[in-house]
């Protein structure tokens, strides 16, 4: 098992499974448990996607209020690149052109919004740094995990890496400008040629696996839920399923000591 459910108010969240110590909090929203409606129903989170203002925010509320957050989560203007924001320190408030954050501040809270680009959570096995990527295949190519890493410090091999929920590979099926930058066979079985010529269903979380061991993280896990293809994946939004659609929140924290430090 790589991950488990929990009930947290109204919301339903993914906590990972994984050999973190106790005060690294981390989870994935679904999309279950908010206010916002049509498209975006129910727990969207996102600014950007065309919900109303004042559903995002109310979400945004719930969440912190729900999962008793130590903070308002420190939001990126996601652009599909590798730039990492490293410690935070204005929450709620959109910080631009970042696809990743890191910080060792307990209680800042770090946040990274997909609907089947990969949330990709780190942390280390002394509980003192924790960092979050948001990695679709163009983040992947330009080198967003390996940035995070760099940002992280110390050695990869003191590292835990935990791989979201992203798009499965039966339901994404991508032309040659995505093989042609996982060349080589070392990313063969990311690959499954598909009916129409030079495509293939790309399965982006094993093109992350390979590319955390290849760069030497100590420990990687992944998570066996997915975004567009299977019959559970209501819990989920999609934008390649459904185009208009809203956002999860993938959250990662140091829980700050008894004094708030």
């Amino acid at each position: 098992m790589s991950e488990r459910w929990l009930q947290s108010g109204s919301l339903l969240c993914l906590e990972p499974i994984w050999p973190a110590p106790s005060r690294v909090r981390a989870r994935v929203t679904t999309r279950l448990g908010g206010v916002s409606q049509g498209s975006y129903a129910s727990f969207n989170l996102a600014t950007h996607v065309g919900d109303r203002p004042e559903a995002v925010q109310a979400n945004r509320l719930r969440l912190e209020q729900e999962l008793q957050l130590p903070a308002r989560p420190c939001w990126m203007n996601q652009v599909h690149g590798a730039e990492v924001l490293a410690d935070p320190v204005v929450p709620d408030a959109v910080q631009g052109g970042a696809d990743a954050s890191c910080t060792r501040r307990p209680g800042t809270v770090l946040a990274v919004l997909t609907a089947d680009c990969l949330p990709v959570f780190f942390a280390d096995r002394a509980g003192l740094r924790v960092g979050l990527a948001h990695a679709g295949w163009r983040g992947l190519a330009c080198g967003v995990l390996q940035a995070t890493l760099e940002a992280l410090g110390g050695e990869p091999r003191d590292l835990l890496a935990w791989i979201g929920p992203g798009i499965e590979p039966e339901r994404y099926e991508t032309g040659p400008e995505v093989r042609s930058r996982f060349g080589g066979r070392a990313f063969a079985d990311a690959f499954r040629p598909s009916a129409q010529s030079g495509h293939a269903y790309t399965d982006l979380a094993r093109i992350a696996s390979l590319l955390l061991a290849q760069l030497g993280v100590g420990w990687i896990g992944q998570s066996t839920l997915g975004t567009g293809a299977r019959a559970d994946d209501f819990y989920f939004y999609s934008y390649r399923r459904e185009g208009e659609t809203g956002r999860m929140a993938s959250l990662i924290y140091l829980e700050p000591d008894r004094a708030g430090s």
